[in-house]
Parts: C-alpha cells; sequence; structure tokens
C-alpha cells in the first residue's frame, strides 16, 4: 500500500476510534448545553473541580477500582498460567468438559450468574466486602486469561526447559528465565483483558459490593442517572484512562514476538 494511502487509513482509524469521545470532552466542560445547540452556550471547569475534589469521592472509587482489578487480574494469572499450561500442553480424559467449564461464565447470562454467586457470597459472609468483589470478577476474568494462556502454552517448546533445568538450573530460576520470557506477550495479552473485564464490572459488584464497595463504574452510573452530564462526562473520561494507559504501555510486548506464540525460538 503506498505510504499516503496508509497515512489515511491510519488518520481514518484514529478518527474513528477517538470520535466517541469528543461529546464526552465537551460535556465534561459544558455549562448549559441543551437541544438544538451544537455547541454548549458557556464552558465551564466546575465538574472537574467536583469529580477531582476530595468530598465527591470519586478519587477514593477510581483508586479503588484500580486495586480490584488489579488484584483480580494478579489472582488470575497465578491460576490462569498452570491451568493454562496444563490445557496448551497435555491431553487428558476431561479435557473438553474442563474447557466447556471455563467458556460458561462467557455463554451464561449475566443476571443468572449475578444471583448465583450472591447466594453463596451471602452464606460466606463476602457480601459487601471488597475481598468478596474481587473473587466475584475471577469468574469472568478467568476464562479468557486461562484460554489466552492455553493458546499460549500449545505453541510452546518444552525442550528449552528441559535444557536449563539439566544444566542445573532451579525450578524458579527456569520458569524466570525460560518460560516467562517466552510467554510474556501472551500473558500481557491476558492480563491486560482480565483488567478491563474487572475494571468495567457493575452488575457483580453492585451485587456482591452491596452498595458498600463503590467502584467508578457505579460513581459514573450514579451521576448518568440523576441527569448530571457534565460530571458524568468528566467521570466517563476518568474511567476510560487507565484502559488507554495499559494498551499503550503493553502494545510494544503484546504485538512482539516470541517463542511461545510463533515457536521460532532457536537455541
Amino acid at each position: 500500500m503506498h505510504p499516503r494511502l496508509r497515512l489515511l487509513a491510519a488518520l481514518a482509524l484514529a478518527g474513528w476510534l477517538v470520535l466517541p469521545f469528543l461529546p464526552l470532552a465537551v460535556w465534561s466542560v459544558a455549562h448549559g448545553w441543551r437541544f438544538p445547540d451544537l455547541w454548549p452556550r458557556a464552558l465551564s471547569g466546575k465538574a472537574w473541580g467536583y469529580a477531582l475534589s476530595d468530598t465527591a469521592g470519586v478519587l477514593d472509587s477510581f483508586a479503588l477500582t484500580v486495586f480490584i482489578a488489579l488484584s483480580t487480574t494478579v489472582l488470575a494469572a497465578l491460576v490462569g498460567i498452570p491451568a493454562g499450561r496444563a490445557l496448551g500442553l497435555y491431553r487428558f480424559r476431561g479435557k473438553g468438559l474442563v474447557t466447556a467449564l471455563l467458556l460458561a461464565p462467557a455463554i451464561l447470562p449475566g443476571l443468572a450468574i449475578v444471583f448465583g454467586l450472591h447466594g453463596i457470597f451471602l452464606r460466606l459472609g463476602l457480601v459487601g466486602t471488597t475481598g468478596g468483589v474481587i473473587l466475584a470478577h475471577l469468574i469472568p476474568v478467568l476464562p479468557y486469561m486461562t484460554l489466552v494462556m492455553a493458546a499460549v502454552f500449545s505453541a510452546f517448546d518444552t525442550g528449552y526447559e528441559d535444557q536449563a533445568r539439566s544444566l542445573g538450573a532451579s525450578p524458579a530460576q527456569v520458569f524466570r528465565h525460560v518460560t516467562l520470557p517466552a510467554i510474556l506477550p501472551g500473558l500481557l495479552a491476558g492480563a491486560l483483558f482480565a483488567f478491563l473485564i474487572s475494571w468495567s464490572q457493575y452488575l457483580l459488584t453492585l451485587a456482591i459490593g452491596g452498595g458498600r464497595v463503590q467502584t467508578l463504574p457505579l460513581v459514573l452510573y450514579s451521576f448518568a442517572a440523576s441527569g448530571r452530564n457534565d460530571i458524568t462526562g468528566a467521570i466517563a473520561l476518568l474511567y476510560i484512562l487507565p484502559g488507554l494507559l495499559i494498551l499503550v504501555v503493553t502494545s510494544r510486548w503484546i504485538t512482539g514476538r516470541s517463542a511461545a506464540v510463533v515457536g521460532t525460538l532457536r537455541p
């Protein structure tokens, strides 16, 4: 493709992706933007001032949502790496059933999962706690992490691990110096999915958190329902910020080559 055509295609794609965020940006500084006006009658930073103030609680909810999403991602990786390795490298009886069970949270209706989990967590005393919300978020997150890692390990050559062990490397050294570098792009991709899925959870957080765990999606919905479009726009822009930052930071590794992914590593 001609360089100019590639540039135009890139600009068109960027514009298409940015376009939905423009109304949010305008709403966040708008004061009195009503139909049929094409532009707000006045601009104001009051919505941002309130959203970033200590009294609004938005920053506290932002920090709590980051903590929950990161904790969920770490737990999903701790479970998903060995589970994905087993599914990707080995054949065993019941493997199809295990895969179907992993896919169940992504197939079953969300409300059914929420109500079922609420009853279980209520008996366990986890409703209304941050730990309960983190465990609940693992339900929709684990399938993505595990299946991504299974795809990564399906092209992984365990011979390099055997060579490292034969040279005296400990299991921890083998994982750190051989396995982890090979699976890192896939792991980062799975972690990105895990973080974003946990970050965007509303129903699970509302049901398991019981209104006590106020994450950013709950705060965003409450302002949107109250008709405060200016504050909603400001919070919505804060809401999409972590995903964009993580995508920019991890894009180098996600799009890079890996021995586990492409199977081209040579001694």
